[in-house]
């Protein structure tokens, strides 16, 4: 990049219309996709794709998009308004949908739509922190960089890339999950080793020793448990440095402790805002008592941010978020106070609606910072995240509207995500004593786990989110990818990092191509 150059922005007029296209195709395909299948697709790579062709073309208006930095904010919206409006808006308005409750599904979608946009911001603030570090895996943003990158140097990059893309196509054909297999190249090689060994006991725990780890709870109690230690490191990582100035020029990150504390404090307050709105819109004030309705917007607020956080811990270090998993943790716990259940339907869908946006975004923001350089040049990363964030935010504004206009349509079919069910049916079931009991037992290991660990490798976090993701043969991947790396690594030495660095994100390219590919024409064929 040279000196002083200034980041392309997404309010271009080429560039806004190219965004606009792309991210009423993501938040499309994202609904059918989700509805169908309960799945939603990595769109990233796709995006690029199309600005990288289009560039290709021999007309002049074209040729703006040969600038990576533009490529980038195209799949930065593409991912978005995918992610946003399947995830963040149309699994929190089926809840009330399969509740039998339509009448709640415009206020649900007004507060999820508040709440996605407060997770995007809060993502975007604290992208680069102390507890989201830049310099961390987010894997699924490394392979979307290298696309780009091999795109637009060539050469052996773009070998390499593209035979890990054919690697990682043939291998998701028949049933290997490469992007599993990609990220044991690039996340924290002690991260990754807990959750491939969380996702072996899942895979084998029922066939093999006749042990349904799901039914006594065992996932989502190491999950607590590592949740409760995890916020505990983060706060001590937050309030660690009490002297420390706003200014962040003496810190690796480009987000200071007290910038991150502030968007903590803000992101609460917001949170608890729309949990208020939420309760006015739903009527839940004439179904709860004062101190119950007091109790039940500060759980709110307080699972919203947390589900997040741990969702984003998850994606940083793993490339996968188990955000359904986590949502139904906040729900049972919200059973287990004896909230309502209109109140824990509209807690569920709250809480769903952040998380997902937070883990895609920070993807999208790791692909920018390697394409930026890698924090290089502080004043263009930051500007970069800037237009982004503000990429972001049209392709979000475009999901609510795509989902307002649809859902109709796909409810008038009975489509809807399959997660929902699941969430209805708990709520219908309800909690025992018997559940609280599991949970707090299988708390114990996730807390001491997670605390050996430390914050650094998010051990509790990572063996939960195994044991809650169940993907036939991912844990085979994992492991293997972290041998051959570990083999690789002993007999080449640093020389092999590069190389097999853009080789995973292949896979991993190749994995959301395949699997893009595959869930489009099942879903355009049914």
């Amino acid at each position: 990049m040279k000196k002083n150059e200034l980041h392309p922005s997404p309010f271009e007029i080429g560039t806004f219309i190219l965004i606009i296209i792309t991210s009423i195709l993501g938040a499309i395909i994202g609904l059918e996709i989700i509805s169908s299948l309960g799945v939603t697709p990595n769109t990233s790579i796709i995006g690029a794709l199309i600005a990288m062709v289009l560039a290709r073309l021999p007309l002049n208006f074209f040729k703006k998009f040969k600038s990576i930095h533009r490529q980038n904010l195209v799949e930065t919206s593409i991912s978005s308004a995918t992610f946003g409006a399947a995830n963040s808006l149309f699994i929190p308005i089926g809840i009330p949908y399969v509740m039998g409750r339509t009448d709640l599904i415009i206020p649900t979608l007004i507060g999820a739509t508040l709440a996605m946009y407060i997770d995007t911001f809060m993502l975007y603030r604290l992208f680069d922190s102390d507890l989201f570090p830049a310099q961390n895996s987010w894997a699924p943003g490394v392979a979307t960089a290298e696309s780009i990158l091999a795109g637009d140097k060539g050469g052996k990059r773009a070998g390499l890339l593209g035979v890990g893309g054919i690697i990682g196509i043939i291998g998701s054909s028949i049933g290997i999950p490469m992007s599993a297999f990609g990220v044991a190249f690039i996340g924290n090689a002690f991260a990754l080793g807990m959750f491939g060994l969380g996702l072996l006991i899942n895979q084998y725990a029922l066939p093999l020793f006749k042990v349904d780890i799901s039914s006594m709870y065992i996932p989502h109690g190491i999950m607590v448990g590592a949740g409760v230690v995890a916020l505990i490191q983060a706060g001590f990582l937050i309030f660690k440095n009490k002297s420390s100035s706003d200014s962040s020029t003496n810190s690796k990150y480009t987000r200071s402790p007290q910038a991150t504390k502030k968007t903590l404090s803000i992101g609460y307050i917001g949170y608890l805002v729309v949990a208020i709105i939420l309760a006015l819109l739903g009527g839940l004030i004439s179904k709860m008592s004062i101190g119950m309705l007091a109790a039940f917007l500060v759980y709110a607020a307080f699972a919203a941010i947390v589900h997040e956080i741990i969702v984003g811990i998850a994606a940083m270090h793993s490339g996968w978020f188990p955000a359904f998993a986590v949502a139904l943790i906040t729900l049972l716990l919200g059973i287990l106070f004896g909230f309502p259940p209109v109140s824990l339907a509209i807690l569920v869908g709250f809480t769903t609606a952040t998380g997902p946006a937070f883990a895609d975004m920070g993807y999208d923001l790791k692909t920018g910072y390697i394409l930026r350089g890698n924090g290089k040049d502080k004043r263009f990363e930051l500007d970069g995240r800037k237009q982004q964030y503000y990429a972001g935010l049209i392709a979000f504004t475009i999901a609510v509207v795509v989902v307002a206009l649809s859902y109709h349509s796909f409810f008038g079919q009975k489509m809807f995500p399959p997660i929902d069910a699941v969430y209805v049916s708990s709520i219908k079931a309800g909690a025992t004593a018997k559940i609280a009991e599991q949970l707090a037992i299988w708390a114990i290991p996730g807390a001491i786990i997670q605390f050996i660990g430390g914050s650094s490798k998010q051990l509790g976090i990572m063996l939960a989110t195994g044991l809650l993701i169940s993907t036939p043969n991912a844990s085979w991947a994992v492991l293997v990818g972290l041998t051959i790396r570990f083999i690789v690594g002993k007999i080449w030495h640093e020389k092999s990092t590069t190389p097999m660095t853009i080789m995973a994100a292949g896979f991993i390219a190749g994995d959301a191509l395949y699997s893009f590919g595959t869930s489009t024409f099942n879903t355009i064929k049914k």
